[in-house]
């Protein structure tokens, strides 16, 4: 063999190494996430209508980068995307309602939030994590404090999780949530995280769009969103996004997940009637990607399809995954908000509210 041949064969061995050590990584780093079998695909098949081919897709024209605008192109030397001051936050305080018929709202940052409804602790989309990323050292760093610690929180009833994306489904929070949690309800696929994360799979109930599940009284319905999945680059789309419906007698609570703007918001009302409080993605937005993440006049206009008696913007606040000032999506969703007439809150980071009380959380902290 030549000597350019035996270089070419080195080349070759290490680039097959290095493509070996890499698929192990996948396979056996537990924050990536687990795999669908044969068994599993069958499954949701079979269950959703929306599932084809291995993959899960969206109803209609739908793309992940709409346009070739690049959405960082603002970001080098764009003091706004970050506050320059430290974000005002209230300490968390659990406030105990289980002998009322009253709702609580407690907003942690992005997509975070405890709904305290119908004797139940519900955390939506937890991240307690100060880097959304697999690996500590490569994502987007939390630029406003936590409010609390995980061992700070009661006991949850349940936890809801919208998607895979490690900004609501991240694999620290989840191991130190676990002790002290009742149930995971997930759209379909997210069971085999939760279970490669070491849940047990007793506690996890997978669901599709359109099902539902009543937990003492309490209704939890998963549906539709316009969005997309994966960990990792080989597993797009394995694993269903939803949004999430919260029922009882008294309150009906909804909350977005990521997606763009669509007429499942319409169909959500038809099926399920009004809502009292909808929570609805209003932030890291693109026109790049302006199919999976709505403007705030859009996440406005989804509240009036809902025909929800109080907005609140959420998605925002704590990581900086596009181009637009930090503080825009509560602008804009508020400048919106009133110019339509529709009824808006903005807790603070931390401060646990009652929906009822929601003209007293309009004030623009975010300008302290």
């Amino acid at each position: 063999m030549s000597k350019i041949g035996k270089i070419l064969l080195i080349i070759l061995c290490v680039i097959v190494a290095l493509a070996l050590i890499a698929l192990l990584f996948v396979l056996l780093y537990k924050p990536f996430g687990g795999r669908p079998n044969k068994e599993d695909k069958e499954n949701y098949a079979s269950r959703s209508t929306n599932y084809k081919d291995g993959k899960f897709y969206n109803d209609g024209e739908f793309s992940v980068m709409s346009s070739y605008i690049d959405p960082y192109k603002d970001r080098v030397g764009n003091s706004d995307v970050e506050p320059s001051d430290a974000v005002s936050i209230e300490n968390f305080e659990y406030v105990d309602n289980r002998d009322t018929s009253d709702a609580l709202i407690t907003w942690f940052g992005h997509s975070s939030v405890l709904v305290q409804l119908h004797n139940m602790n519900i955390l939506i989309d937890p991240i307690f994590s100060n880097v959304s990323s697999p690996v500590s050292f490569i994502g987007s760093k939390r630029f406003s404090d936590l409010p609390c610690d995980v061992s700070d929180l009661p006991y949850i009833d349940v936890v809801l999780i919208t998607h895979d994306h490690y900004d609501h489904l991240d694999y620290k929070t989840i191991k130190k949530l676990d002790e002290k949690v009742g149930m995971f309800l997930v759209p379909l696929g997210i069971d085999k995280d939760l279970i490669k994360f070491g849940i047990d799979k007793n506690k996890i109930n997978n669901m599709a769009w359109w099902e539902e599940i009543d937990l003492n009284g309490l209704s939890f319905i998963c549906t539709p969103a316009r969005h997309f999945s994966g960990r990792y680059l080989i597993d797009s789309n394995d694993t269903l996004w939803s949004s999430w419906l919260i029922k009882d007698e008294n309150y009906s609570i909804f909350t977005s997940g990521d997606g763009g703007y669509g007429d499942h918001f319409k169909e959500i009302n038809s099926r399920y009637g009004d809502v009292d409080l909808a929570l609805l993605d209003s932030g890291q937005y693109s026109e790049s990607w302006h199919d999976v993440h709505m403007f705030p006049e859009e996440a406005v206009q989804a509240s009036i399809d809902l025909n929800a008696t109080v907005a609140m913007p959420i998605h925002w606040g704590s990581f900086v995954l596009s181009d637009h000032p930090w503080d825009d999506p509560a602008k804009r969703f508020v400048r919106q908000a009133q110019e339509m007439g529709v009824n808006y809150m903005i807790s603070r980071i931390g401060k646990t509210v009652s929906i009822s009380d929601y003209l007293d959380n309009q004030e623009p902290w975010w300008e302290e």
